[in-house]
């Protein structure tokens, strides 16, 4: 219909909006993603006062009606009253559901789809400009849980809050005022009943948030465990580990479980408390009105308004209690949630930063440090590299040496604590980070690709390119494969999916696809982390001379530990340490008889050995 979607299309779901969320309090935090929202909200209050305060006075009016009953002449009972009885009916019949429809529009339409919708939106786009340090130093899936949890909660703590206060306020002062207007002192039981029920709510709605918070923690870790083994399944198989990592997500299961419990004996706990205060509401309200009705201080209508408003005000009770301990639910999960949403990105943009522009393809690296964090000398220390437009350099060194953690400061993964890092003159601190990623092409050993058809992930070089030059980059990685490619679904070739972190496919295979996606991207400057590491060698050598090719523009920088894979670059750079120690041609490095030259000697296979006073120290790579 079309009120539907007016009111559907009232919020926007994916603004352009890379604001900071606030981390101070979580009311800053919910009203930074209510702004948006904030004139819905005001009509869903009007609304829901207004269709509270019809309710409570139909209760009066019956009352009215058992008054009428008492002394009416039943045969002109309708002629007496039929203005009165048309009037309630339309309000019954037209009015009441119609604001019951408006307050549906502005809460099912427009705001129960969409306010989750454009929290998880902007906080995917905060996410993704992240460092790649907040990502490893979590699980994914925990991190997936928390946003899809917060989501939901960011929307019930905005509708719920409205909805309850304004419920409770207008609903409960209306019985106070009805059953005042009787009997001032038939108002005195719901005055007692509604300080106990304070006093209910603040003893158990702390504690409830309490271990909501803990609660969210514990699930999202859950989660997180579940998810860590369903996307590592091969090597959870291959070491035959099933009942280890069901034991492993069983301990966070047991944890989020334990939590679980403690709630439900405080909500049990709440609920029996507030079952009695109604109790003893009912049972004080009742003897009051029937020493009152035999005193004649009050009609027999009277009695039964204050009864009726009794019994809906117990099951509203009930209501409230439950909707208030899940708003607490949901601020302990926001409350968890914050930390991860709020936090500051690592790595941004300079202000004013402009983008790359890439003239010849001059790389320098000028007196850089870099210790990821740590106090303890280590990993890059002082390092200079000048690296000529065109020219294709070698990085050679033991694991640990530092050759990966240069590849990854150039592409800005991490920020330098000292020097800089320059290409065709520009401080890569100066550019914005997407020019600089998209003119250099990069091809790792550690192959990730996305759960995609085959197209996305090549085209993920270059999305704007034609199918010729899509099947000119695969016929280059010689991926020829792909065309025989079939998924569980039927869909064949270049729409067959990968699975998840390409698992579909062999290391070979999806190495193919990753040198068919950079030859695609065709950027200036290339870098080859053991790209070529997972193919056998008779592949290998049919891809050889492609690359060459479409290294013969570029500036190109490749680590390999298969040494005959480099030795053929315009030079060679040695590192030990962080440091240079020598630098050459083969022939002119292998005649220095240096450290290169025992690595080349103790080869087995084409690798490099990894027993010669190999460092321990994993972090450096």
């Amino acid at each position: 219909m079309a009120v539907f979607r007016l009111f559907e299309r009232l919020v926007d779901p994916f603004p352009a909006d890379d604001r900071t969320p606030p981390d101070t309090s979580i009311p800053r935090f919910v009203a930074f993603y209510a702004r948006p929202v904030w004139k819905l909200l005001i009509a869903t209050a009007v609304l829901t006062a207004a269709a509270s305060i019809i309710e409570v006075s139909l209760y009066g009016f019956l009352g009215h009606i058992v008054d009428w009953f008492a002394t009416a002449d039943r045969a002109h009972f309708l002629a007496n009253n039929a203005w009165q009885l048309l009037g309630m009916a339309l309000v019954v019949l037209a009015l009441l559901p119609a604001l019951v429809f408006g307050q549906g529009l502005t809460t099912f339409q427009a705001m129960a789809p969409n306010v989750p919708m454009r929290f998880r939106w902007q906080v995917h786009r905060w996410l993704l400009a992240q460092s790649l340090d907040y990502f490893q130093d979590d699980f994914a899936g925990r991190i997936a849980s928390k946003m899809m949890q917060s989501a939901l909660a960011i929307r019930e703590v905005m509708m719920k809050f409205v909805d309850v206060l304004l419920y409770v306020a207008v609903y409960f002062g209306g019985v106070v005022v009805m059953v005042a207007g009787a009997d001032w002192r038939l108002a005195l039981p719901f005055l007692g009943w509604l300080i106990g029920y304070i006093a209910l709510l603040r003893y158990f709605l702390p504690r409830l948030q309490a271990i909501a918070q803990a609660q969210a923690n514990e699930r999202a870790e859950m989660t997180g465990r579940v998810v860590d083994a369903y996307t590592n399944i091969a090597t959870v198989k291959l070491f035959a580990h099933t009942e280890r990592e069901s034991d492993y997500a069983r301990d966070a299961m047991q944890a989020f479980l334990s939590t679980v419990y403690t709630q439900m004996r405080r909500i049990n706990g709440f609920y029996a408390s507030l079952y009695l205060l109604n109790a003893c509401l009912l049972f004080s309200v009742t003897g009051l009105g029937i020493a009152f009705w035999s005193e004649r201080a009050i009609t027999a209508g009277a009695v039964a308004t204050a009864v009726g408003l009794v019994l809906q005000l117990n099951g509203m009770s009930q209501w409230i209690m439950w909707e208030v301990s899940n708003l607490f639910e949901h601020i302990g999960t926001i409350r968890d949630g914050m930390g991860s949403f709020t936090a500051n990105r690592a790595i941004v943009d300079t202000p004013g930063a402009a983008p790359l522009a890439v003239t010849a393809g001059a790389i320098d690296f000028d007196n850089i440090a870099f210790h990821y964090g740590r106090d303890d000398a280590g990993v890059i220390a002082d390092f200079s590299l000048h690296i000529a437009p065109g020219e294709k350099i070698g990085l050679v060194g033991r694991s640990g040496a530092g050759k990966s953690t240069l590849l990854s400061l150039l592409l800005r993964f991490h920020e330098l604590e000292n020097g800089r890092i320059t290409i065709d003159g520009q401080d890569i601190t100066t550019v914005t980070q997407a020019s600089l990623r998209e003119a250099i092409g990069m091809v790792t050993q550690d192959t990730a690709l996305l759960h995609r058809s085959i197209a996305d992930n090549i085209r993920y070089g270059r999305p704007a390119a034609t199918d010729a030059e899509l099947w000119a980059a695969i016929e280059a990685a010689h991926a020829g494969f792909i065309r025989d490619l079939v998924d569980n679904k039927g869909r064949r070739g270049l729409d067959a999916h990968v699975g998840e972190r390409g698992v579909k496919l062999s290391g070979g295979q999806r190495q193919r696809v990753a040198l068919a996606r950079v030859m695609l991207k065709n950027a200036p400057i290339l870098l080859l982390d053991e790209a070529t590491a997972a193919l056998d060698s008779e592949i290998e050598a049919a891809i050889t001379d492609n690359l060459h090719a479409v290294m013969a523009d570029k500036t190109v920088i490749a680590v390999a530990h298969r040494l005959s894979t480099i030795a053929a670059l315009d030079r060679l750079v040695v590192i030990d340490e962080g440091a240079i120690v020598e630098t050459g041609t083969h022939d002119a490095l292998i005649a220095a008889d240096g450290l290169y030259a025992r690595l080349w000697h103790m080869q087995s296979g084409g690798f490099l050995a990894e027993d010669i006073d190999t460092p321990t120290d994993t972090t450096r790579r």
